[in-house]
């Protein structure tokens, strides 16, 4: 035994065919150095960190699913003291216990705990003294166990670096102290090979991955990931795409449960990816363009745009914007922005199937969540859709959608073109329709996006009026209210979130709480 300034960190018990027998305790100053550890026999180390954090350690028996389940501290389940013994791998075949490591947290620091090993197979009983051990973990009498969160973070803490297990090289770690899964295989799948594999599973007409894509700036290409399923990440990971967060879907500052701009993306995914998998086609591509259609809205809603148009070139209109300004820097493939520019049904058709599939899903998804939204806001009933809706495609979301998206199935098989068959097309029609009048203009939604038009319009004009108060102006160097200065002004100001725009209109202008479209909160 070596025990360095009488300031134990380590215990390891003995193991002696099926039975632990003895322990020995050491410095953590020993680690690393093994003429300073006791090295007779196989052994399991336990380590707790920092060096003060156990003290005065003794051994008692606890088997593994003790420890996992019904180990105590007094009556309270302890995980720190979990996280102190570790992950003891007891129930081995070969009789042997290779060395296992385990940080604790200072949950359990100057506290006196009881540390317990055992295996399995001994059933409680130390037979190197004939003596039957409690199973359980406990501090010393008059010591303090810790809070349920101090413990809580104590076990976070100690998966770290996750765990080595006895079976497998210490030159790895796995994510659990009982891992067992297994890919059944010692090879990656390349993405040439997939690649590959979309030739034997795609539709005819599919847009197929080849290498890096065509990007307007050359890259190499991924070598595991295709040319869309990069373009999928990088609308994941962008900035633009988690401000959807806070940008208005139908309610400016919704409730918990109503949708914004980044939810309606992701069921604009869902609903296209169901039906992209099921003709065939490029489920990454399609995922792509669904979850960056909407990038280019700014604060606000639709209103946005008619607010943002006479301060640039062309105006501004969300799906152009999108595609060749916001998401300008990821170089996108040609095929993924294509069909964000050109997901709007007033829009020319997309170049590719998928597009087109991503320009009806968009419309099933907001037809069908607005009207939920609307109607959780008791702004209107499920009595209140026409009947053609209510008959064809049902009141409930699930039924809605899951009826749209057989029409597009079952028009698509029919005819070899992405379509909607005429009933469940009409259906869609009149709820669209419904949708306009009884929620999109009625007053209250009229006075709403009269409201952020005179927000935004202020904040664009005051920028341009102080262009060393917005930050996309200030290292420019053109001519003040010049097209490329307006263009990044409406480029910030569209990029903020419905909060953020609306603080800045009562920090930067002095703009009343009143003044703001209802429904904002600044507490």
């Amino acid at each position: 035994t070596t025990a360095l300034d009488h300031q134990p960190t380590i215990a390891v018990g003995h193991k002696v065919g099926q039975h632990l027998t003895g322990v020995h305790v050491a410095h953590d100053r020993a680690l690393g150095h093994p003429h300073l550890e006791v090295a007779t026999g196989p052994a399991v180390q336990v380590l707790a960190h920092p060096v003060h954090t156990i003290v005065g350690a003794t051994v008692g028996v606890v088997t593994e699913s003790q420890q996992r389940s019904n180990v105590v501290v007094g009556n309270q389940p302890d995980v720190a003291a979990l996280a102190a013994i570790a992950s003891v791998r007891a129930a081995e075949r070969n009789g042997t216990l290779a060395a296992e490591t385990h940080t604790a947290g200072s949950a359990i620091a100057g506290a006196h705990v009881q540390l317990a090993l055992v295996d399995e197979g001994t059933h409680g009983v130390n037979q190197a003294n004939g003596a039957h051990l409690s199973p359980i973990v406990s501090f010393v009498s008059g010591s303090t166990p810790p809070s349920d969160s101090a413990s809580r973070a104590a076990v976070w803490a100690s998966t770290m670096a996750g765990h080595v297990l006895s079976h497998s090289s210490a030159e790895v770690r796995f994510a659990h102290s009982d891992s067992h899964a297994s890919t059944g295989a010692h090879r990656l799948v390349s993405r040439d090979e997939r690649e590959d594999h979309e030739n034997t599973l795609l539709a005819p007409n599919a847009t197929r991955s080849i290498g890096a894509g065509t990007r307007t700036r050359h890259e190499e290409p991924d070598p595991f990931r295709t040319c869309f399923e990069r373009d999928r990440d990088r609308i994941l990971h962008a900035a633009a795409f988690r401000r959807l967060a806070g940008k208005t879907q139908v309610f400016v500052f919704p409730d918990d449960h109503q949708r914004t701009r980044l939810t309606h993306a992701l069921e604009v995914a869902q609903v296209a990816t169901a039906i992209a998998r099921a003709l065939g086609l490029n489920v990454a591509l399609t995922e792509a363009i669904a979850l960056g259609h909407d990038c280019g809205h700014g604060p606000g809603g639709h209103a946005s745009e008619d607010a943002l148009s006479p301060f640039v070139d062309g105006g501004y209109d969300h799906a152009l914007w999108g595609a060749d300004v916001t998401l300008a820097s990821l170089n996108l493939c040609r095929e993924t922005l294509d069909g964000i520019r050109n997901h709007s049904w007033s829009r020319p058709a997309p170049m590719t199937p998928e597009g087109e599939v991503v320009s009806w899903a968009d419309r099933i998804a907001y037809v069908c969540h607005d009207f939920e939204d609307a109607a959780d806001a008791r702004v209107v009933s499920e009595n209140d859709l026409p009947y053609i809706v209510r008959e064809r495609c049902g009141t409930t979301r699930a039924k809605q959608i899951s009826s749209f998206i057989i029409g597009m199935l079952d028009a698509t098989r029919a005819t070899g073109r992405v379509a909607m068959t005429t009933d469940m097309a009409e259906a869609l029609g009149a709820f669209r329709q419904f949708n306009y009048e009884a929620v999109y203009l009625r007053p209250e939604s009229q006075a709403q996006a009269a409201s952020v038009i005179r927000v935004l319009q202020a904040l664009v004009e005051h920028y341009a009026a102080h262009p060393a108060a917005c930050p996309a102006t200030r290292q420019l160097e053109v001519e003040t209210k010049s097209p490329e200065m307006m263009k990044a002004i409406v480029e910030y100001v569209g990029g903020m979130t419905d909060r953020y725009a609306f603080q800045q209109a009562v920090s930067l202008l002095d703009w009343q709480e009143s003044d703001l479209p209802v429904g904002i909160d600044f507490r």
